[in-house]
């Protein structure tokens, strides 16, 4: 499913998926729409542009809540032209399950694209660097922050983007048992509860971004 206001972005979105093999069920130009076309479709993921018409707003914010709350199975996808940091904190507040944000200029590759709408789709998260980076710059004076140590730091913002421990790994030129020893304090010092690792870095990623 994609809602966007822009018909040349509508249909240069879907051309794109389309020649992924992947099924676009509908198009919506406007929130209701989009939460119309979600009901009758149930599809595996939405993505969904931050200002919609009428008021070019937070309509299409206010249309992924409405579908998250109806329809949670539904995977979302925020993409939008620009990093709109109090959007992407009322999102994530909520939950980062199922949830993806990124920037429209820096979706370079399709392959990629595809690859995190389907991770999204499957549950799992997705935050363009920019956004993350955005995210932390905001709060790098709490008290929680000095618990952690550098390395520490880096491996959570890599973390909040969404990267396995592979991933962390190669980028950080780290052993992948190293990483996940960084992980575990980090879930220690931010007293992030016992449970699945997915739903544990998830949780970390939000005690760090809360005021």
């Amino acid at each position: 499913m994609i809602a966007d206001d822009n018909l040349l972005v509508r249909e240069g979105i879907t051309s794109l998926l389309r020649r992924a093999e992947v099924d676009v069920a509908a198009e919506s130009g406007c929130a209701d729409d989009l939460l119309r076309d979600v009901a009758h479709h149930t599809p595996d993921v939405a993505i969904v542009d931050i200002r919609m018409p009428p008021d070019q707003s937070d309509e299409g914010i206010r249309a992924a809540q409405e579908i998250r709350l109806r329809h949670p199975r539904v995977g979302i996808v925020i993409l939008s032209q620009h990093v709109d940091l109090g959007t992407a904190t009322r999102v994530l507040a909520e939950s980062a399950a199922g949830l993806g944000y990124l920037l429209k200029d820096r979706v370079t590759d399709l392959d990629d694209f595809v690859a995190t709408l389907r991770h999204v789709a499957a549950g799992g998260s997705a935050l363009d660097p920019q956004v993350v980076s955005g995210l932390l710059a905001g709060f790098r004076d709490k008290d929680v922050l000095s618990a952690l140590t550098a390395r520490e730091r880096e491996v959570l913002q890599l973390v909040a983007e969404g990267r396995s421990n592979r991933g962390i790994a190669d980028r950080l030129g780290m052993s992948e048992r190293g990483v996940q020893k960084h992980v575990t304090a980090i879930f220690g010092k931010l007293a992030v509860p016992s449970g699945e690792d997915d739903n544990r870095r998830i949780l970390a990623v939000l005690a760090y971004l809360r005021p």
